[in-house]
């Protein structure tokens, strides 16, 4: 299984440069994958305690497609452990932008950015992190900034995510008006934000999940399966430093020297 997930994530790019969906071997292998990434947990212990604490604002945490709030628990709870006011979405399964998820995410934000007398960090998971984005687009004065797990805002192609499918079988349950087009979902947003990719995601194509970089902006590679990054112990050291930074200070990231090689590609 090994050689064959190397293999395929050696990059999905079709005829003509074309950015096409995940391959089929790290698409059907995501839940052992998923679970490989849980395992790893344990082992990553000492380093994860070793993360910078927080000062206590809030953070909403958004869960993917077809998932609850019972999918970003452990997330959660390492949060809440470093010292922050987390909160997950309390909507029950995500089963898409329906009118009650329209209304009552900025009812959610408003309410936490009250309670915590501050601004609000976002993390959102795959749909989460549109969500995410969207929340900061149209309520910039209440966020902190927004990370996005596996996110495809910039997808431009259905073919790009395996998960096409079981979003349009639900799409009868979807809002009538107030979803942005795609054009839309892929354009920058004017607070703090960080995308978390990862080149062996199953479900989505890792470049649907990233932007161009700017000063407000930056991409982070990890190596976990699209099920895996709510318990990623690279993706949950970056969700630690990156709740850290001052609200009003954007400092790139930059991994400690030792756990470099957890994120290809950084310096």
């Amino acid at each position: 299984m090994a050689q064959s997930v190397r293999d395929a994530s050696a990059g999905n790019a079709g005829p003509g440069g074309r950015i096409t969906g995940p391959s089929a071997a790290l698409y059907l292998t995501e839940p052992a994958r998923g679970l490989l990434d849980l395992a790893a947990l344990p082992l990553a212990a000492g380093w994860l305690a070793s993360a910078p604490r927080g000062d206590g604002h809030g953070v909403l945490v958004l869960p993917g497609l077809l998932a609850s709030d019972m999918s970003t628990g452990l997330l959660r709870r390492y949060v809440r452990w470093l010292g922050y006011d987390v909160h997950g979405w309390q909507l029950g399964r995500n089963v898409g932008p329906t009118s009650t998820v329209l209304n009552e995410l900025p009812r959610a934000l408003a309410d936490l950015a009250a309670s915590s007398a501050g601004v609000v960090s976002i993390i959102g998971w795959s749909l989460g992190g549109i969500y995410a984005r969207e929340l900061a687009r149209d309520h910039p004065e209440l966020v902190r900034q927004v990370m996005t797990l596996g996110s495809p805002f910039a997808l431009t192609d259905p073919r790009q995510s395996h998960a096409e499918g079981v979003y349009q079988r639900r799409s009868h349950r979807h809002a009538v008006a107030g979803i942005p087009t795609r054009d839309q979902l892929a354009r920058p947003i004017e607070v703090p934000s960080t995308a978390v990719y990862s080149r062996l995601d199953g479900i989505v194509s890792w470049q649907t999940c990233t932007e161009q970089e700017t000063a407000l902006h930056q991409n982070v590679e990890v190596r976990c399966g699209h099920l895996g990054f709510g318990v990623d112990p690279a993706t949950l050291w970056l969700i630690a430093d990156r709740l850290a930074v001052p609200p009003r200070e954007r400092k790139p990231f930059r991994p400690p020297a030792l756990l470099r090689a957890l994120y290809p590609g950084s310096r």
